[in-house]
Formats: structure tokens, C-alpha cells, sequence
């Protein structure tokens, strides 16, 4: 019965570690972010900071999509947690909804180039749609991670 508990433990303790190392990039983001939107006026906002901001997201809708999700989805189905399954599936769509509103972000103002008028609107709609991904995020951790966390401690 241990090894079947240290199976468990070595093969979920590597998503929770994952997690942890994404939500550290997360609150990297938001730091970035509170830079960007902190500087007056924000059509003003320096190039390097901008840029800044959208090397990390980029990393982290990547590391979302590419790394987490991914990890989220094969411990709920090593689990047969159909509800959880059924959750992801119906938050995804708006989480790559989110991803592609962020990557459009990105393709407009990586560069610094497009410090236009626009931006300030643009980072204010980018921060309702990322207050949103979080809470969406945060909601399939707890279902699709935390809720087995005991199961895989106890199995």
C-alpha cells in the first residue's frame, strides 16, 4: 500500500509543483501589470515596461494552455472525475477566448511601437478579461487538482 501512495504522490506532486511555479508567474504578471496601468498618462507607458508585460504573458497563457491544463486534464481523468471533465470542458472555450484576446494584445503592443491613444482602453479591457481568467483558472485547480489531492494522499 505505500507504493501505491507514493505512486500517487510522485506522479500529482509534480502538477502541484507546476501549479505553484504558475501561480508564482501569475502574480509576476499582475505585478507587471499594476506597472503599466500605475504609469500616467498610460498612452505614456514606456516601451520597455509594455514589452515587459507582454513577455510574461505570453509565457503564462503559454504555460496555461501548454503545461497546466494539460497536466489538470490527465489527473482528472486518471481519476474518472466526470464532473470535473465536464467543468473543463465548459470553461475552456472562454479561457481560449481570453488566450486569444491576449496574444492580440501582444501582437499590438510587444513591440512598444503602438503606444497610440488606444492603449489605455486596451489595458483596461485586458484587465477585466484577466481578472476573469483567474477566477476561471482558480476554479478548475480547486476541481480538477485539490479535490484529489487527499485521494491520491490516501491512496
Amino acid at each position: 500500500m505505500p507504493e501505491i501512495r507514493q505512486d500517487a504522490q510522485e506522479r500529482w506532486g509534480g502538477v502541484h509543483l507546476l501549479i505553484d511555479r504558475w501561480l508564482v508567474e501569475r502574480r509576476e504578471l499582475v505585478e507587471a501589470f499594476g506597472t503599466i496601468t500605475h504609469q500616467q498618462p498610460a498612452p505614456a507607458a514606456s516601451a520597455d515596461g509594455l514589452q515587459v508585460f507582454c513577455e510574461l504573458l505570453v509565457d503564462y497563457v503559454s504555460a496555461g494552455h501548454f503545461e497546466v491544463y494539460e497536466q489538470l486534464m490527465s489527473e482528472a481523468e486518471s481519476f474518472g472525475d466526470r464532473r470535473g471533465l465536464e467543468l473543463a470542458r465548459q470553461i475552456y472555450p472562454r479561457l481560449e477566448a481570453i488566450t486569444q484576446a491576449a496574444l492580440s494584445f501582444n501582437d499590438r503592443f510587444d513591440s512598444g511601437d503602438c503606444l497610440d491613444g488606444s492603449l489605455s482602453q486596451e489595458i483596461e479591457t485586458l484587465g477585466s478579461l484577466l481578472r476573469e481568467r483567474f477566477e476561471l483558472e482558480d476554479c478548475l485547480i480547486e476541481v480538477l487538482h485539490n479535490a484529489h489531492q487527499q485521494i491520491a494522499a490516501s491512496a
